[in-house]
């Protein structure tokens, strides 16, 4: 019979059992997480029950009806991203200890980064792994709000964000700009009025001003961002909300919405007349990109050396003393 889970027997097999969960939880299914777990249904099947009788209670729902987490499934899960969250950190400190910088370092930024000319992240990658090639980095894509959490958590050790509202747990380096740009998709009703175009050129005689946007069907950012304050201020409804930039792009192009994208990713699509700018000197603006860690904490040393990798890389891009 085995011994329930207790705060003071957590064990190697219970840390491994609940990242299983985790990743089950994080994939939407057993089936999901084959891959990412690289073992069998039947054995991530196994883990779960293991980990159900360690805790003393059902975590999650599996059959016909599809995979779901019960309400002490979700609160196991909350518990269980704040352990392994405290366990990285940890890890991290460790690898500091050492005289050869090692371990994992975690960063997270906001979408289409690569496409940015003045983004220069794949440069400090490169610095900073000629610099430390004994470390890993582990990269992903995130909502802004996801990742200031997962900074201020630990989750992640540093983030590449708009810079939007301030935070109290967080510091901001400015790294870059990208200037937004509303537009719509061949097809729209303003696909072909004044003001649209490559560049906001006229291309008709139909005429459309700021007011009228209100009538059309908005998509945007769900979350507190440039992107909210500027729909915000233009009046105009959110009609579907979207996590990042590739899915709004995907609803541009249906011709069916107005929204705010980067213009170095629009410009393709401009060039090839599957957009179209709306009324660009009055609905344009310019977000400001920028590094964030946490605040009154020693970061450790690798953050330290990826942080100042981005700044030099940046630099041109940032008046110097230049920090918010």
């Amino acid at each position: 019979m085995q011994t329930r889970l207790s705060p003071h027997r957590l064990s190697n097999v219970d840390i491994r059992l609940l990242k299983v969960f985790r990743t089950v939880a994080e994939c939407g299914g057993f089936a999901a997480s084959e891959f990412e777990l690289n073992v069998g249904r039947s054995t991530i099947s196994r883990h779960i029950s293991d980990l159900e009788t360690r805790v003393g209670m059902k975590l999650c729902l599996r059959g016909p009806g599809g995979f779901a987490l019960t309400r002490e499934g979700e609160m196991v899960l909350e518990a269980s991203n704040r352990l392994i969250d405290a366990l990285n950190i940890f890890q991290g400190d460790v690898d500091d200890i050492h005289s050869n910088l090692r371990g994992t370092l975690r960063i997270a930024f906001f979408d289409l980064a690569a496409r940015n000319p003045e983004a220069a992240l794949s440069n400090a990658i490169a610095s900073f792994a000629e610099q430390a090639g004994n470390v890993s980095l582990e990269l992903s894509t995130e909502p802004p709000n996801v990742i200031e959490a997962g900074v201020v958590s630990g989750r992640f050790d540093i983030g590449v964000v708009p810079l939007h509202q301030r935070s109290d747990g967080l510091i901001f380096h400015p790294l870059y700009r990208e200037t937004m740009v509303l537009y719509c998709g061949k097809g729209h009703p303003l696909y072909n009025c004044r003001g649209t175009g490559d560049l906001g050129k006229e291309n008709s005689e139909k005429n459309v001003d700021v007011e009228q946007l209100f009538n059309f069907k908005f998509a945007g950012f769900g979350f507190s961002s440039p992107n909210m304050t500027s729909r915000q201020k233009l009046g105009l409804k959110l009609s579907s909300r979207v996590h990042n930039e590739e899915a709004l792009m995907v609803l541009l192009l249906s011709g069916h919405y107005i929204g705010f994208l980067p213009d170095h990713v629009a410009k393709p699509f401009v060039e090839s007349g599957q957009l179209a700018a709306l009324l660009q000197a009055q609905t344009s603006y310019q977000t400001r990109l920028g590094a964030i860690v946490r605040k009154h904490s020693d970061l450790g040393r690798k953050t330290d050396l990826f942080l100042k990798c981005l700044l030099e890389t940046h630099s041109a891009n940032v008046p110097s003393g230049l920090s918010v």
